[in-house]
């Protein structure tokens, strides 16, 4: 049961010594919260996804060759990398509901980014694979402080469009990261996204602490206790539907989008004389520059429809049908259309940032951190489990397209049963605590 309690009235003691004026820019919807939330997703992403542009390359300086080894060597640092998201969810997660979000924001930032340097200095597998661990503990904090920030400094009305701002300015971090990989090599573009990394972090002077969370903080209320969301039935039942969500997104990132090249191959892909073949790199470039575009949709969908779950469910039948298509339509495709799919298969999963906006928005202040930050790790990680459910679906089920379009299916129909039985959230006064 939710115990409310008075909206949040910010103070000049809440405020960490900020001035009154500052308490008027977070009714703005271009604030600084919502300005350097949205350049730390920027950051996050382009880390994220720059070792699925990468990997060939830089495994190949390593001395991985080999087509096999290639695939193999990719599919467990990858692993590494999501195993590090998932502990750093978890770190995080916590962290931003009893030290607070900014702490989380920007010493998630600090983290990555350090890792990102680092990794354009490593010599040997192992070290690539460990500092892919650190980095994806890093990575796993940014996204879910800075949307619980920003859900809880802008006015209720308006929090969709702020989330929506983050995604569609973070997302297009992916586009940075294939024109650098490609362009200046593995290592420079590991050495960019530190310094960018680094840049951002001169910008914390300009944000403070969200009121709601310095009202809990001087409360008497139990914050960021995770085991709480596994011992109260109802807490589990809202916290395990909105993992769910995000899984088809990464189902198609993970596995159509990143073993792309292997898709096409199965898929018969030809190619044109003068035309290169498929490569992972360009399909996370279309895939991510459609996601530009679905999370500035579905997030402008949720305002206009004013709900969360409406937009929810239209964007997981329109990535039904791609999927689909992706799978069973290609067959003869040239390289060039293969690309037009990813892209449109971008637009169909763009639904990240509202998914993160529905999981702050669906628990108390106590709690909102450490589900905000979890959720998306959680799904992010299931790669880790995707990947070898999807190579025993390819042995079992006859094959690669036939084993992906089983796991494809049954993620997006558990994610359309979680979206239609959570409460609506959209308007949702979030000051509130929950019984832990």
């Amino acid at each position: 049961m939710q115990t409310p309690t008075r909206p949040a009235s910010p103070t000049k003691s809440d405020l960490s010594g900020k001035s009154a004026a500052s308490v008027v820019q977070t009714s703005r919807l271009l604030s600084a919260v919502v300005v350097v939330a949205s350049l730390g997703y920027f950051v996050d992403i382009y880390d994220l996804i720059l070792f699925s542009i990468v990997r060939v390359k830089s495994l190949a300086e390593l001395g991985i060759v080999d087509k096999v080894a290639v695939k193999t060597q990719g599919e467990y640092l990858l692993s590494m990398q999501m195993g590090g998201m998932l502990l750093g969810g978890i770190l995080w997660g916590i962290l931003g509901d009893k030290k607070g979000r900014l702490s989380v924001l920007f010493g998630s930032i600090l983290m990555y980014s350090l890792a990102n340097l680092a990794n354009a200095y490593v010599h040997t597998l192992d070290q690539y694979a460990w500092l892919r661990l650190v980095a994806g503990v890093g990575l796993a904090g940014e996204l879910g402080a800075g949307i619980t920030l920003v859900s809880e400094s802008l006015p209720k009305e308006r929090r969709g469009l702020g989330t929506m701002i983050v995604a569609t300015v973070g997302v297009s971090g992916a586009m940075l990261g294939y024109w650098v990989g490609s362009r200046l090599g593995w290592r420079t573009a590991y050495l960019v996204g530190g310094g960018l990394g680094l840049a951002l972090l001169v910008l914390r002077v300009s944000v403070f602490e969200s009121g709601m969370f310095q009202k809990t903080k001087e409360s008497t209320v139990a914050r960021g206790n995770f085991l709480a969301l596994f011992t109260n039935a109802a807490l589990l039942g809202r916290y395990v539907r909105c993992l769910l969500i995000g899984v088809p997104l990464w189902f198609v990132v993970g596995i159509l989008i990143t073993f792309s090249p292997e898709f096409a191959d199965a898929l018969g892909v030809r190619v044109p004389a003068g035309e290169a073949p498929v490569t992972a790199g360009l399909a996370v470039f279309w895939c991510y520059f459609g996601l530009v575009f679905g999370d500035f949709f579905s997030g402008g969908l949720s305002q206009l429809l004013k709900s969360r779950n409406r937009a929810l469910q239209i964007f997981l039948v329109f990535c039904t049908l791609l999927v689909g298509f992706y799978l069973f339509g290609l067959r003869g495709a040239t390289p060039a259309f293969f690309y037009v799919v990813c892209f449109v298969l971008g637009i169909s999963v763009g639904f990240w940032a509202l998914f993160v906006t529905v999981a702050a928005e669906q628990f108390g202040t106590n709690l909102r951190a450490t589900v905000a930050t979890t959720a998306p790790n959680f799904a992010r990680g299931a790669v880790v489990g995707l990947v070898p459910a999807f190579r025993w679906a390819e042995a079992h089920l006859g094959g690669r397209i036939t084993g992906a379009a089983a796991l494809g299916g049954l993620t997006l129909v558990v994610a359309f049963w979680a979206v239609s039985t959570l409460p609506e959230s959209f308007g949702k006064d979030l000051d509130y605590s929950e019984p832990t």
